[in-house]
């Protein structure tokens, strides 16, 4: 049912007019990891706005075995890009919580440097008249699977209301090799694939988010927690509304 040239041609315009709106004459500024997301995203946008106005940040944390994907989008589309190590920061944040007493949660030490990756790409978007895109898509959004203000932060989504299988076909029909289309995402620390974080693979999760079947009772229900527990990250900040 998923009509993705008509998709891609009308994310293209959202783009065009996303910018002619809020940044005319302004550059996409995109965190480039090599998977299919930031690919199909700065695909997109130089399709939409040209590539001489899409800007790719690699952005490693010290050693990165599979930064040669990063490179080959970049080559392969032809945008200028620039690599940002973050390790130092990250470390350099690490030890002034430690020496200031305040030991790190794992979690807070996983979600640290996505962070500081977004904080990375706002310094240089804003030095080069940039507007920074948001890389997620719907069903990592679903349940969660996103850093509050690290990944899931930006100026603009051009996939944030499309699942997995979506991405993916309009990461083929755009061209893109396919081995950064069908590359395995992975938490890049346990050597678990996000799926195998998850229980369950992503081909489910989209079809239940677009149908609402799931054979698998067990596995619905852990969809449903996921997506109660996290979705607040959807929502803008809650406000005290002042009345005088």
């Amino acid at each position: 049912m998923f009509d993705v040239k008509k998709t891609t041609a009308n994310v293209v315009q959202w783009i065009r007019d996303w910018f002619e709106e809020n940044g005319k004459d302004c550059n996409a500024v995109i965190g480039i990891s090599g998977g299919k997301d930031s690919s199909v995203v700065a695909a997109l946008c130089a399709r939409a706005l040209g590539k001489d106005r899409v800007i790719g940040v690699l952005m490693p944390n010290g050693e990165q075995s599979d930064i040669d994907c990063s490179k080959q989008l970049v080559a392969h589309l032809g945008i200028p890009h620039y690599v940002c190590n973050v390790k130092a920061s990250v470390d350099g944040t690490i030890a002034s919580l430690a020496n200031a007493g305040v030991e790190m949660s794992r979690q807070a030490r996983v979600n640290l440097p996505p962070r500081i990756r977004m904080a990375t790409l706002y310094a240089l978007s804003q030095s080069m008249n940039g507007r920074v895109a948001n890389t997620c898509n719907l069903s990592e959004d679903w349940v969660g699977y996103s850093t509050r203000y690290g990944d899931a932060a930006g100026d603009f989504s051009p996939l944030g209301k499309l699942t997995v299988q979506e991405v993916k076909a309009i990461g083929k029909f755009l061209g893109l090799p396919e081995n950064l289309v069908e590359k395995v995402p992975s938490d890049g620390l346990s050597g678990k694939t996000d799926e195998d974080n998850l229980g369950f693979t992503y081909a489910v999760l989209d079809k239940y988010i677009r149908t609402g079947v799931c054979e698998d009772e067990t596995t619905k229900t852990k969809i449903d927690r996921l997506h109660h527990l996290n979705e607040f990250k959807l929502k803008p900040i809650p406000c005290y509304e002042y009345k005088a």
